[in-house]
Parts: structure tokens; C-alpha cells; sequence
């Protein structure tokens, strides 16, 4: 309810008349049924615009720090989250990431819309980088399609260590859907788990028109954190 509130009352008519965001492509977005939104990740703001542009209700998995932070700024920060549809996630590998997997696919099983981010963290320069096989994992083991969803200009509304967004025009372009059930079954294969990744990166490639560079985001993110020391 305080979902519906926020996005159809409150902050969704505030956003779309401050940033008015375009879209293309909404028709591709299955209208029931559980489904994966695979989306590059430019900004913070991704998490806030993608699924206030879409008519269904989207859960993103959204790294658990965010629901633990201290004092009032870490209080407006879960609730927000919260409110907005986002699922807490422990991203530190073994059974957490397995609890992850869990945890998304009990969102596809009701039948609902599922947001991913394959980079599996924010690009650090505006380029796209290589896909995390979670992804594949989840789309065959919850039998779904996937779609790909593109955000255009986020990170320069918000770029990464800005506390408030610039307003300007952003924009959103969704790709028709991807079907992988040839490979059901086969979820404990990792050669067809990359080639599913792959396939999803290379669509977000193609909507985007991002530099695509494949090593991990995050991987580029240590290096510079450790030259920078």
C-alpha cells in the first residue's frame, strides 16, 4: 500500500514533472508473470526511476548495508528502500549469495517483476562492463524471460559520490524479451551461464551504446580504490 502511495500519489508525480523522463519500448514488459528486468547501472537513481516508469510493481535486491546504517539519515534510507520495493541482499559469496538467489526467485514465483543488475554494482566511468552469471541462474531456475532495460543519462542527473540529483532529462529504453528456455535444466552448466550473460550484455550493449570493457565494475573499482591509498 505505502508502495502504491509513494509511486502513484506522491514521489512519482513529484519526479516525472521535475526530470520528465521518455521512455521507449514499455510494451515489451510482459503484463503478468514473473520476469526479470536485466538493467546497466549508471547512477543511484536507476533504482528509483526504473521502477517508478513501469506500471507493475518491481523488486530490486539492493546490497544489505543499506538497511543498517545508523542515526536518522540510516532510518530515511530503510524506509525508503523499504517503501519502494527494495529486498535487503548480503553480497559477501557463499550461502549469503545462495539466500540471494533464494530470495529472488521467491519474487519470480508470485509472479512478479524482478529488477537485476548484471555489472552487479554502479559503472565507476559510464561504461558497461561484464555481466555476473546470477542472472542466468535465476532465469532458469524460475523459468522465466528476461528484458532488458537500458537507463540513458542517469549518471550525469546523479553522478556517483553526489548527494542530490541535477534536474534534467533522463530516459529509459526497454528491449523486446529474451527467451532462454532452450537451456532449462541446464543451470549448473557455467559455460551456458556465461553465454546467457553475455547474450543479456550484449543486448544491453546494443540498446545503450555504452563502451563495453570485459573485465568486472568491480574489479575496476578495487584497482582505482587501491591505487588511490
Amino acid at each position: 500500500m505505502i508502495y502504491w502511495i509513494l509511486k502513484n500519489l506522491i514521489v512519482g508525480p513529484l519526479l516525472k514533472s521535475v526530470f520528465r523522463p521518455w521512455t521507449v519500448g514499455l510494451e515489451n514488459i510482459p503484463e503478468n508473470g514473473g520476469v526479470i528486468l536485466a538493467s546497466n547501472h549508471l547512477s543511484f537513481i536507476d533504482s528509483v526511476f526504473l521502477p517508478l516508469l513501469i506500471r507493475r510493481r518491481v523488486s530490486f535486491l539492493a546490497k544489505s548495508d543499506y538497511f543498517t546504517r545508523k542515526g536518522l539519515k540510516g532510518w530515511l534510507t530503510k524506509n525508503f528502500m523499504t517503501a519502494t520495493g527494495m529486498l535487503p541482499i548480503d553480497r559477501s559469496g557463499g550461502k549469503a549469495s545462495e539466500d540471494s538467489l533464494n530470495t529472488g526467485l521467491g519474487v519470480l514465483a508470485r509472479g512478479d517483476v524482478l529488477g537485476i543488475y548484471p555489472e552487479g554494482t554502479r559503472s565507476p566511468d559510464g561504461k558497461m562492463y561484464r555481466g555476473r552469471t546470477g542472472v542466468a541462474r535465476m532465469i532458469l531456475e524460475g523459468k522465466v524471460p528476461v528484458v532488458p532495460v537500458v537507463m540513458i543519462d542517469t549518471e550525469k542527473a546523479m553522478p556517483t559520490g553526489t548527494r542530490l540529483p541535477k534536474i534534467m532529462r533522463i530516459g529509459m529504453i526497454v528491449g523486446e524479451p529474451l527467451d532462454f528456455s532452450r537451456f532449462e535444466g541446464m543451470e549448473g552448466d557455467r559455460y551456458i551461464l556465461r553465454s546467457i550473460t553475455d547474450e543479456i550484455m550484449y543486448e544491453l550493449h546494443a540498446l545503450s551504446r555504452q563502451e563495453y570493457v570485459d573485465v568486472y565494475a568491480s574489479s575496476v573499482k578495487e584497482k582505482r580504490a587501491s591505487l588511490s591509498r
